[in-house]
């Protein structure tokens, strides 16, 4: 069974979207306030989360940002702001996908199914090579059982390369996956600085890295033991 939170304060709009979202599959659980979602959410966990933006107690974002914090969970903007930049804003706080009200329901189903699709396609719980445990669902990554710290940059990095471990990935690759917000330009060297604090955080000798190897002249790899 899959579970969608919904947070919105029209009791009709929730009605609507719970009753077009609702299946044998798939359940809805709603709340109109930032108070009762943050409450609901602090012992619960969700498949996927539709935020409204405008809320009598606050705003969506306020909520987002907060989820962003310590989870991955896909997240769906609702708002009746259609501005550039507020979807910007949205999208930037951590929102996988922003859709402007009045909207279609249809609409709404077909970005919710995208949403689960692509979370279940992901493999499930923590991905463990040894001495490393990496969770990128709920961003916990441990070497030896100790908590390491990664920015969102370092985790999509760190990502790319263990999905693809024991091959080369290629700089260009490793830019186009890992700064995907649409800049149209990166620095040249922000792909090695990247590379390095996540070295200095995951390798016990970084100068002399046993697993995030440089392939000169090409890109990196992350080593596997043959």
């Amino acid at each position: 069974m899959q579970r969608i939170f919904l947070l919105e304060d029209d009791a009709a709009l929730g009605r609507g979207i719970a009753m077009a979202l609702e299946s044998g599959e798939t359940a809805v659980t709603c709340r109109p306030t930032l108070a009762q979602a943050r409450d609901l959410l602090s012992h619960e966990r969700f498949d996927l989360l539709i935020l409204d933006v405008n809320l009598p107690d606050g705003s969506g974002l306020e909520l987002l940002r907060q989820v962003r914090q310590n989870s991955a969970v896909p997240v769906i903007l609702l708002t009746a702001n259609d501005l550039e930049l507020d979807e910007v804003t949205g999208l930037e706080a951590g929102a996988d996908d922003y859709i402007t009200k009045p909207f279609s329901l249809a609409v709404l189903r077909a970005r919710v199914s995208a949403q689960l699709r692509r979370t279940a396609a992901q493999p499930g719980g923590p991905l463990e090579l040894p001495p490393f445990s990496f969770d990128f669902q709920r961003m916990d990554f441990r070497r030896d059982g100790i908590p390491v710290e990664l920015s969102k940059t370092e985790q999509r990095l760190l990502r790319v390369l263990v999905e693809n471990r024991g091959h080369t990935v290629p700089r260009a690759v490793l830019v186009d996956r890992v700064w995907t917000d649409g800049a149209e330009f990166v620095e040249e060297n922000a792909l090695s600085v990247t590379v390095k604090r996540l070295r200095s955080k995951l390798e016990r000798d970084p100068a002399r890295p046993e697993h995030l190897k440089t392939v000169y002249g090409v890109g990196y790899t992350w080593a596997v033991e043959l």
